[in-house]
This record gives C-alpha cells, structure tokens and sequence, in this order.
C-alpha cells in the first residue's frame, strides 16, 4: 500500500480523489435522474389535465346526446300528434259545405230533402271520425275574443254586451288536439 501511496504521491494526485471522483459521478446521475423525474412528473401533471378536460368533453358530449335524443323523441311526438293536419284541413273545407247546404234546407222541396236526410247522416258520420282523431270545433260565443283561437272580421254595437265578446262565429274554427289548426271567423262586440 505504501507503494501505492508514494506512486500517488509522485503523480500529485489526492489519495481521497478517485472516491470524490466516484461520488461526482453519483452526484451526476442523481441530478439527471431528478430532472428526469422532473420531466416525467411534469408530464404526468400535463396528461392528468388533459385526462380532466377529455373527461368534460366526455360529460359535455353525453349531455348534448341526451339533450340531443329528447329534442328528437319531441319533434317525433309532435309529428305523429299531428301527422294527420294536413288531411283534415282538407276536410274542414267539406264540412263547411256541408253547413253551408244545411243553411239552406227550408228552400228545398218534399223530395230532396229525403235525400237531404242521408247527407246530415254522412256529415254526422264525418264529424265523429274527425272528433275521433282529436278535432274539436271552437265555439266561443258569449266568450271575451281570443286572438289565439279566433280571428275578428267583422264588429257589432250592442249595448248588451262588454266589449270584444264574440257575437258570432262567421266560420268555424278547429283545433287538433291542442293545436288550433284553423282559427274561428268572429264578429265582436265593440261600443
């Protein structure tokens, strides 16, 4: 060992150095693996962020699909609710005839008024197939004017009645189900 220690000696080299040396080294490596633990708790930091706002958009994109199927499930309801509107409109037009020809029942004679009495039966007939599908007349004489379910053409001056009370349907009004389909023609009162 002596030799060892004068061989050392002679190079000027510090006995104690190689172990500096070693712990230098050691040094080195703990400081590259506290930076790459640095790194890495970095990123995990970064991708728990990135787990959080993908888990949002998760939620937000579940919301919007729920949302998203009760708007549908709505506009289908609401289209077999009233799938059948444009058909009846089209018959609404029949049944006006149909009062219009019974207005005028006291002009015919003996003869045509028996056939008269089977076109009342197919009105009859008519209206409670309608009324089966949810179409029921709005009647709302004596009743204050509503511009929802009716439509004012034409104005009377009684004395006897408060002001905007329907005096008189002028045209039948219908609504199906809960949607007027056609408004009712009035004439109000106005003082």
């Amino acid at each position: 060992m002596k030799k060892k220690e004068h061989k050392l000696q002679n190079q000027n080299i510090n006995p104690n150095e190689p172990e500096i040396l070693e712990e230098t080294k050691e040094l080195e490596q703990d400081t590259k693996l506290n930076n790459e633990m640095l790194k890495l708790e970095e990123e995990i930091h970064t991708l728990q962020e990135e787990k959080k706002a993908l888990e949002e958009k998760v939620k937000l994109s579940q919301a919007e699909l729920i949302n998203y199927r009760k708007r549908k499930d709505e506009e289908t309801d609401s289209l077999l609710k009233y799938a059948n509107q444009s058909l009846i409109m089209e018959l609404l037009s029949l049944v006006d005839n149909f009062e219009r020809a019974f207005k005028e029942e006291d002009k015919l004679s003996d003869e045509v008024k028996t056939y008269f009495n089977g076109f009342k039966m197919m009105y009859s007939s008519l209206m409670d197939t309608l009324k089966k599908f949810g179409v029921e007349e709005i009647n709302r004489v004596g009743e204050v004017f509503d511009p929802k379910q009716e439509q004012a053409l034409l104005t009377d001056n009684r004395d006897d009645l408060e002001d905007d009370v329907v005096v008189e349907v002028l045209l039948k009004g219908y609504k199906l189900k809960d949607r007027v389909i056609r408004p009712a023609s009035v004439k109000i009162n106005q003082k």
